[in-house]
Order: structure tokens, then sequence, then C-alpha cells
């Protein structure tokens, strides 16, 4: 009888992992909204922003791409910088990769789903069952608020006027960190980590170009790993 009470996904979500993917959607989805607006509004088309979010689907590398293209850069610098910004996803994708599934298929479509966030909620998860359920939820729920998100502000176009002003680019990071909370709260070494991270992308934050102190912030995770040896 246990059976009819699982989800497709092998085990049925709880309803907290509901509200937080719920959550992130939210304000994944202002910033998608932001995203769009500014694209249209800086003089690009309609399908830009929109068919970018379909395959790229990467956040902080479509905001640098779309922000050489209005300052005049080629298609070429701005697809190698959005190549720059995530290489951080290699290692995500081997630390979900056996959670993704085994199908050739399933194994492209999870890793065109492999952002931050999903990451952060599969590795919360206490068992593979609910790992994967996880993966599964939060990815699909993120890619479509992102996607709507972003043609409806592609659509408004210019009507929102500047986004800035509405603080809209802090909804994300904000939800970001109380995800990341109960972790830093658990593990001091976590924490050492986390701060030691933040400390170097901070330093060099004024030195390189938008996205690169994210990537350096990794270098906390060698306190982890010395950790571990």
């Amino acid at each position: 009888m246990r059976s009819l009470h699982r989800s497709p996904l092998g085990t049925r979500p709880d309803t907290r992992l509901l509200r937080d993917v719920g959550l992130v959607c939210l304000a994944g989805g202002i910033v998608g909204v932001s995203f769009g607006a500014l694209a249209v509004a800086g003089g690009l088309p309609v399908w830009v922003p929109v068919v970018m979010s379909l395959l790229v689907y990467a956040g902080s590398a479509q905001f640098s791409a779309v922000g050489i293209l209005l300052a005049g850069g080629g298609p070429v610098a701005a697809a190698a910088t959005g190549l720059l910004l995530n290489t951080r996803t290699a290692a995500f994708s081997l630390a979900v990769a056996e959670v993704i599934g085994r199908g050739r298929v399933t194994r492209w479509i999870g890793a065109h789903l492999v952002t931050d966030e999903t990451v952060a909620f599969t590795l919360a998860q206490p068992d593979p069952a609910r790992r994967r359920a996880a993966f599964w939820i939060s990815g699909l729920g993120l890619y479509a608020s992102w996607n709507l998100c972003v043609l409806l502000g592609a659509l408004a176009g210019g009507a929102l006027g500047d986004t800035g002003r509405y603080g809209l680019d802090a909804a994300f990071p904000a939800v970001l960190v109380a995800l990341v909370l109960p972790a830093l709260r658990e593990d001091a070494a976590v924490r050492r980590a986390a701060l030691a991270g933040a400390a170097v992308a901070l330093a060099l934050t004024p030195f390189v170009p938008v996205g690169v102190p994210v990537l350096t912030a990794l270098t906390g995770l060698l306190l982890l790993g010395g950790r571990a040896a």
C-alpha cells in the first residue's frame, strides 16, 4: 500500500521541500522578469532573451552575455563570457551525477537543469530517493518559472522602466543565503570554508569582470578538502 503514496520520482516530496522550491521559483521568476525586460529595453528583439533562456538557462551568464551585446560586443565575446561563468556547473554536475539517472536522454535533460539551486536542494536531502525527487522537482520547477517570467519580462519590454530601482537583483541572492543557512549552522568547517571563499570573492570584486568572483569563491572548498584528506 505504501507504493500508492509514492510519486513518479520514487518518493513523496514533503511539503517543506515544495515550499522551499516555490520560494526559489518566485525569486528566480522576479529576476527572470528583470532579465527579459532589460534585454528588450536595451534594444534586443524579444526572441533573443527567450531563446537564450531556453537553451543556455544560466542567469548570471545570460545577464553578462546580454550586457556585452548591448555594450557593442560581438556574439563570440558574449558566448565566451557565458562559458567562463558556467564552468562551476562542471563540479556541480559531478556532485549530482548519480542522482540524475542513467538513461542518455535523462542525463542530457538533467545536465541542462543543473544549477546552484538544484544542487543545493539535492544535496540537502538525507537519502538517494529524496535527493532524486528534490533534483527533478526543483530543476523542472525552476526551469519553467524562469523561462515563463523571462518571456513576460521581454513582452513587457521598456514598460517597467529601470528594473534596477526596484531592487529585483537582491531577491535571488537573499533566497540562496536562506537556503545555505542550515548547513552553515550545523557544520563549523562549512562556515570556515564559506567565509574564506567570500573573503576571496570580495577582495577580487573590484579588479575582475562580473561573475569571476563567484568562481574564485570556490577556493574556500580547499579547507573542506584538507579536512577530508
